[in-house]
């Protein structure tokens, strides 16, 4: 990818896109953070303005427009893809109401970014990769939000598979393990409900490694068999407002009716063999999402922890002085890197939306898809659907449906 230059000055005349935000909590805020600060980095075609934030509680969305620096408030959605000063919806709601929303702001003519996975359903995914078909027609785009490809590191990772360095790809392995749910008396929030969340740790933690697999790999999955296991089937009910992330637990109790655990295994389209973990109960691990890929001219390593570095092996060297090396993912040859700090001086989580809001804004500017598209996060919700499907038959293998 190219390489941006650093810019002097943020305000540098370039036409404003009038940025929307629906949702306001852990996701609206990093959200929040890759649309201000972008423009202070990158050059850009177009200048992302913090037109409105939306949500329900009137008092609460105030209180964060005015800490993430959002001009508006707004307690309804509809009233927000209406605003004249609003040019791009990003959606930072729970699944259920992501179809909804995005087919609004299409057929109202603005531009979408929509948190991942895309939707609770295949049906829903579906239609809103037709409506983004459509859309498409008359100058629109739609980006579903897979933060992680946007890692300085993830996206060499992919650059070197490209260009060979692997060679044949035959396994691909990842796991994402979190520990967050490993107090049974954790609220019952959103996440827990799956007609709000579509799924458990399989959306939420599942959605990311199958779309990193795919595109660090560059091929897609043809098939899964799978595992879902629930540990805490009953929790106690939140009290007051909650984030998904955390709470209060009150006095009732309900039932959790997602997974907890998803486990699988499966084949992409060229035979390389792959294996996934994405869990919400492994103690003491907190966002420990890691690839490896294995070829047959060499690997590649990732550890989302240690996100500014990439481990390679190169299998052509002789066995003396083989092995895996670290790359420090901080040169200004690296993508995205040119427009941060010297080499050396890493960046973070946070970075990553910066690079999604600098990659989207690109693609309105210049009519071009952004990537990962709508029908990317179609295909990973088809995927996640043949995950479920396995679970449910006793781990049968069930082919992703094309």
């Amino acid at each position: 990818m190219g390489q941006p230059e650093q810019r002097d000055e943020a305000g540098d005349g370039s036409p404003p896109l009038g940025v929307g935000m629906v949702g306001y909590a852990f996701m609206g805020a990093a959200h929040s953070q890759g649309w201000r600060t972008v423009g202070r980095v990158f050059d850009l075609p177009r200048r992302p303005v913090l037109a409105a934030v939306c949500g329900r509680d009137g008092a609460a969305v105030r209180a964060m427009a005015d800490r993430h620096g959002w001009a508006a408030a707004e307690t309804d959605w509809r009233a927000l893809i209406e605003r004249d000063d609003v040019d791009l919806v990003d959606i930072c709601t729970p699944g259920d109401s992501h179809a909804e929303i995005a087919l609004a702001a299409l057929a109202a003519g603005k531009h979408v970014l929509c948190e991942k996975p895309l939707a609770n359903t295949v049906e829903e995914a579906e239609a809103m990769a037709g409506a983004a078909e459509a859309a498409r027609a008359r100058g629109q785009v739609a980006m579903v939000g897979f933060n992680y490809r946007r890692v300085p590191a993830a996206a060499l990772a992919r650059s070197m598979v490209a260009e060979g360095r692997l060679g044949e790809l035959r396994h691909v392995r990842v796991a994402y393990l979190q520990d967050w749910l490993t107090d049974p008396e954790f609220p019952l929030t959103w996440r827990l409900r799956k007609e709000a969340a579509g799924s458990g740790a399989l959306g939420d933690l599942g959605a990311h490694i199958v779309d990193l697999a795919q595109y660090v790999a560059g091929e897609r999955l043809a098939g899964v068999s799978a595992l879902t296991e629930t540990f805490v089937r009953e929790r106690p009910l939140p009290e007051g407002a909650s984030s998904g992330l955390s709470g209060a637990g009150g006095a009732g109790r309900g039932a959790v009716t997602v997974d907890d655990a998803a486990l699988f295994t499966g084949r992409f389209t060229t035979g390389a063999l792959a294996s996934f973990e994405a869990t919400r109960y492994a103690t003491g691990r907190k966002n420990a999402l890691r690839i490896e890929l294995n070829g047959a001219r060499g690997s590649l390593s990732f550890d989302l922890e240690r996100l500014n570095e990439l481990w390679y092996h190169d299998g052509t060297e002789p066995d003396t002085h083989a092995g895996f090396r670290r790359i420090l993912v901080t040169e200004p040859d690296h993508p995205y890197l040119a427009a941060w700090w010297p080499p050396g001086h890493g960046l973070g989580y946070e970075h990553t939306f910066v690079h999604q809001a600098r990659d989207l804004v690109h693609a309105v500017a210049e009519g071009t898809q952004p990537l990962p598209s709508f029908a990317d996060g179609l295909q990973v919700q088809r995927v996640l659907a043949a995950v479920e499907e396995s679970a449910a038959k006793n781990s049968v293998f069930t082919s992703v449906a094309v």
